[in-house]
């Protein structure tokens, strides 16, 4: 099956740029074709021989010795480079920590955090097991342009799964205790808990694991000639902020659509006839909310991101004539 020559308007496979996006990265729906790129599981079977050909492929170009090497190929590379290898350190990044990576390992734990009527154990489990998970998601994706200790990311992650908890729990308490709300009422409003219980809890998370960055500052850099002129906390500041926002929007559609859902499916006797077969379809309606609203979350704001010079510190200011400079967001 041929390839299309254009994706909503832009073409599918452009003129090759060495460490550029495919899709331009000005409208959120560049963005979000990007994300797809970013998130296609198919990348995570890629051996390590065709992760070598796709460097080695790469360098070729680099060096102007790939010739005659179709557009489609060199994307093609360079997208299962970005997929398993972080920007800034090089190295790989374990499979259930990459984007990715993310809704083909992060789905248990969103099916389980969606159960209907929770006991405590049970709530408590699930939501360690979504904010552990996203807490090493964070780690991986991180700008990990100025190294810290992991003592650091440790501490970071006992505030991010303690906080998490504590919400949820929390939420969960009042409702319960909430005994003037009919049993129907309650169970409706308790399928909802994990929404704003998750995005505040995956906010907290991702302000606890970049603390440090925000302390230290990350690399700020020219775009035309990639040299970096300096550290930034301000860019620092922003990354973080950036992230955290795709962090909170990130469970709103992906929270929100299952309970919406489930009440129509559960009319069917098939679906509630027996429990492994709700739970069956439970997994399959979030698996799919969950691929649906990642890459929307992403698409929020560009993983390179620019800042304007007067808003850097002076020091850096002096070090460049550029109006902006650009630095790694992380995802």
């Amino acid at each position: 099956m041929s390839q299309p020559e254009t994706l909503f308007g832009y073409p599918t496979y452009p003129k090759f740029k060495l460490g550029e996006p495919r899709f331009p990265q000005d409208t959120f729906l560049g963005r979000y074709l990007h994300c797809l790129d970013v998130i296609d599981p198919r990348t995570l079977f890629a051996s390590n021989k065709k992760l070598e050909e796709s460097l080695q492929l790469l360098d070729a170009y680099k060096s102007g010795t790939a010739l005659n090497v179709p557009d489609k190929a060199l994307w093609e590379a360079q997208k299962l480079k970005s997929a398993v290898l972080h920007p800034d350190t090089g190295e790989k990044v374990l499979p259930p920590f990459r984007m990715s990576g993310f809704v083909p390992f992060g789905w248990i734990t969103v099916t389980g955090m969606l159960l209907p009527n929770p006991s405590w154990p049970t709530l408590l489990f699930w939501q360690w097991m979504n904010q552990s998970h996203n807490a090493c998601v964070n780690y991986a994706n991180r700008n990990a342009t100025q190294p810290q200790p992991l003592s650091k990311y440790i501490g970071a992650y006992g505030a991010a799964v303690t906080a998490a908890c504590s919400i949820s729990g929390g939420l969960t308490y009042f409702i319960k205790k909430a005994s003037s709300l009919p049993p129907t009422t309650r169970l409706i409003i308790q399928r909802f808990v994990p929404l704003p219980a998750t995005s505040l809890a995956s906010s907290l998370n991702v302000i606890c694991m970049r603390w440090n960055e925000m302390e230290t500052g990350i690399e700020v850099y020219e775009k035309d000639t990639g040299k970096v002129v300096g550290v930034s906390k301000t860019a620092a500041k922003q990354a973080v902020t950036d992230t955290t926002l795709v962090r909170a929007f990130l469970p709103v559609p992906l929270l929100l659509m299952p309970p919406c859902i489930m009440p129509f499916l559960e009319r069917f006797k098939w679906v509630t006839k027996t429990q492994v077969r709700h739970i069956f379809v439970n997994a399959i309606v979030c698996t799919l909310s969950f691929a649906v609203s990642l890459p929307v979350a992403l698409a929020l704001f560009p993983q390179e991101s620019a800042i304007s010079r007067e808003l850097l510190e002076p020091e850096i200011q002096q070090k460049t004539s550029q109006s902006q400079l650009y630095y790694n967001k992380g995802l």
